[in-house]
């Protein structure tokens, strides 16, 4: 046996079983691997670097990856066991096709792309072009991103192309491009290391994004205080210097308090907001009214802890703000975003070190995946799809006359309704499980019952895939070549170190089929994954998010390029804004208004708990592929509702006992999880799971005007306790009521 690295060496002992090693001191590893493979998680948006280890073309374990400089080798639960899908006996191996009265059965390629081809041109000669849409999800490389609009927009024809990221990135983005003009976070993520004050709204870092909270505690280390903002006493808030248990939707009343204190207290940088800001006054003419007393009757929290967090952050030389979900998943998602960005201009501290603001970004490419190509108003380089300029660029770019490029259509959920409504009658989709993963998901499987022909593109048969046509066995991240952008705004290199099993393919051969049986197999002749990024960085040069100077072979030996980088020369750009020239018209941060408003559903008698939503540790979005890994379903192996005991004692409810959970959508019936840790008058369900287990059910449909993101974080419910104490958990009860 080879002598074993130093790095494997350091973490043997806690990680051996997944390692393809055998340590020197005993421990019967398997032979050793063909190929190690550096490459990264295929989960959240941190992209931790891991090393593949491969046999016979297969993954068979992990090499932590100490070297890469943002995880150096850390991983969560997910990343250790990520591996274990790659030899998934639920991997699909050949396309389905649906037969009457017999579910799926196999068929060919042949078969499948010619069932799916003239299904296309039938739906879109009897109804029009755009009665043909498509769902894409930021789980993809920017090729694939990237590939998915062109094949929308000059294959397919249609404008209703979306994607998941509308369910997680959109109200951030919509935020930051309204404050700079440029949706990305400020910083990386090494800046908060010397950060004097950090604050962490809406965002379980532990629990979603666990390598990054290795940052945090180097701030803490050096003595940062910490300033943590949730309905629950999240394991961040559990150390934090404060925690502010705030009521689900009212996240801008309190930002709108905070921001009025600085102001009446005069703590804030005048030189930074005369020089280089827009829309001051109007700013604090909107919260002129938001007194701590006031804020204190609308967010639950104790009008002396707002004080307090307001005068850390006030007085600090240099901080850090980071938000997720949490804020964004509103209907007035926009506002809570803005709300943060006003509190960061209004001190001044951005764009120098160890000052900055971030938007985590929750999947895997979900920064990456928003810049190129799959959102309904947007085009390569994060253009405007209406922009005149924006158009004819891209046209050209793609060979195609500017009329022919099909204008903005519908966001995801907007999509479901125009299928209700008639107006969509085909779908294709890939990498999106919307029958898990949009609210009110009885709604949305309505709506798949109504369509006349849907095709989806996947490694596993989803819950949505279910109700397909066609499915068409795709690739695993793992299977391909490519790149992918960081939370940080890194864009880094996925290595392929396996291919797909089977008569599986890759979903990039997918495409370039389907694009020849349109009839446009000239605007896609890729010989291979770096020739559509080199493609995408021409559409990309002069856009927001321009990669035109990062290559593969930049990537590779810089461990990762972060975007703006406009020339070949160009380094890349960690820090955004240290020349204080913003994105905007008139090159100023613009500060927004951001008045308090209701959520879009209140408690009232009838419905008299609030009800709220996330994730847990051990699952990653709607559990396509974390479900199926064992260990991580004995982590946490069903959805629980989290219940304070006073409400608990209030309704009776013992621990585990079955709750059905009741809104004016649906219900659901859950094992109660009596707990200190959240709020009195709020319940919480993680999303993960199908069927009667799945939280989104319950929760509403409304979208915010601006970013189309539906309300998934705040709706009204009811409690019925069951009387009965819920059995141990299994995965198995998790399928069955789907």
């Amino acid at each position: 046996m080879a002598k074993l690295p130093v790095s494997t060496e350091k973490i043997i002992e806690d990680f051996g079983p997944h390692l393809n090693y055998a340590p020197k001191d005993g421990y019967e590893g398997r032979d050793e691997p063909d190929e190690v493979v550096k490459t990264h998680c295929c989960f959240c948006g941190m992209q931790c670097g891991i090393q593949l280890l491969v046999k016979e073309n297969k993954v068979v374990g992990f090499e932590p990856w100490m070297e890469f400089p943002f995880n150096e080798g850390r991983l969560c639960p997910k990343g250790v066991q990520r591996y274990l899908q790659n030899n998934h006996p639920d991997r699909l191996l050949n396309p389905l096709k649906r037969v009457e009265g017999k579910g799926f059965e196999k068929t060919t390629w042949d078969e499948a792309m010619d069932k799916t081809v003239s299904e296309i041109k039938r739906i879109q000669d009897k109804y029009g072009k755009h009665a043909f849409a498509m769902l894409s999800g930021v789980s993809l490389t920017n090729e694939k991103s990237y590939l998915v609009g062109k094949f929308a927009r000059v294959a397919l024809k249609t404008r209703n192309l979306d994607y998941n990221g509308r369910l997680c990135m959109v109200s951030a983005g919509a935020g930051n491009k309204k404050a700079f003009g440029l949706d990305r976070a400020s910083n990386n993520y090494s800046d908060l290391e010397h950060a004097e004050v950090i604050i962490v709204t809406g965002a379980n870092i532990s629990e979603t994004f666990p390598t990054l909270t290795h940052w945090i505690w180097k701030a803490r280390d050096r003595g940062a205080k910490l300033i943590v903002i949730d309905p629950r006493m999240i394991p961040l808030a559990r150390t934090a210097d404060i925690h502010l248990d705030i009521k689900p939707g009212t996240d801008s009343a309190l930002y709108g308090a905070m921001l009025k204190y600085l102001v009446d207290h005069d703590m804030l940088d005048h030189d930074f907001i005369d020089n280089y800001t827009s829309g001051f006054q109007e700013t604090i003419d909107a919260v002129k009214d938001n007194t701590l007393e006031w804020a204190e009757e609308i967010t639950g929290i104790d009008k002396e802890k707002i004080k307090a967090a307001a005068e850390l952050w006030g007085k600090a030389k240099t901080s850090f703000l980071l938000h997720a979900r949490g804020i964004e998943q509103h209907s007035k998602g926009v506002d809570n975003v803005v709300g943060c960005i006003n509190l960061v201009l209004a001190t001044g501290r951005l764009g120098r070190p160890y000052c900055g603001y971030a938007t985590i970004t929750g999947q895997g490419n979900g920064q990456g995946g928003r810049e190129h190509g799959h959102k309904c108003d947007q085009l390569p380089g994060n253009r405007d799809i209406e922009n005149p300029e924006h158009r004819k660029y891209i046209s050209d770019v793609w060979g195609i006359d500017e009329k022919d490029l099909p204008g903005k259509g519908l966001s995801a959920y907007e999509i479901i309704d125009a299928i209700h409504r008639g107006e969509i009658k085909g779908l294709l989709s890939i990498c999106f499980n919307p029958l898990v993963s949009l609210p009110n998901n009885n709604y949305v499987r309505e709506a798949l019952e109504k369509l006349e022909f849907y095709v989806c593109i996947d490694f596993f048969l989803n819950e949505t895939a279910r109700h397909a046509d066609i499915v068409l066995a795709g690739s695993l991240q793992e299977e391909e070549e490519g790149t992918t952008t960081s939370a940080e705004g890194r864009v880094i290199r996925i290595r392929q170190a396996v291919t797909p099993p089977g008569d599986a393919r890759t979903d990039t051969s997918i495409f370039l089929e389907l694009a020849k049986r349109l009839g446009e197999e000239d605007k896609f002749t890729y010989e291979n994954s770096e020739a559509i990024f080199n493609e995408l960085r021409v559409a990309s040069n002069g856009g927001t998010a321009n990669y035109f100077g990062i290559s593969y072979k930049k990537i590779e030996d810089n461990m990762g390029v972060f975007w703006p980088c406009p020339t070949d020369d160009h380094p890349g750009t960690p820090r955004l804004w240290e020349d204080k020239v913003f994105c905007t018209p008139d090159k100023k941060a613009h500060f927004n208004p951001a008045p308090y408003r209701l959520p879009s559903e209140v408690t009232d008698d009838e419905y008299p708990i609030t009800l709220t939503t996330g994730r847990v540790v051990s699952q990653y979005l709607s559990g396509t592929q974390t479900r199926r890994i064992g260990k991580l379903v004995d982590q946490f192996p069903e959805p629980m509702v989290e219940i304070h005991p006073e409400l608990a004692a209030q309704y009776g409810i013992k621990q585990r006992e079955l709750i059905k959970v009741v809104t004016r959508r649906g219900e659901g019936l859950f094992p109660a999880n009596i707990v200190e840790t959240i709020r009195k008058d709020t319940v919480f369900i993680p999303y993960h799971w199908p069927g009667m287990k799945s939280a989104n059910q319950l929760t509403i449909g409304t979208l915010d005007p601006v970013s189309k993101m539906p309300e998934f974080k705040v709706c009204a419910c009811e409690l019925y306790p069951q009387g009965t104490i819920a059995p141990p958990s299994s995965e198995s009860e998790a399928y069955a009521s789907v």
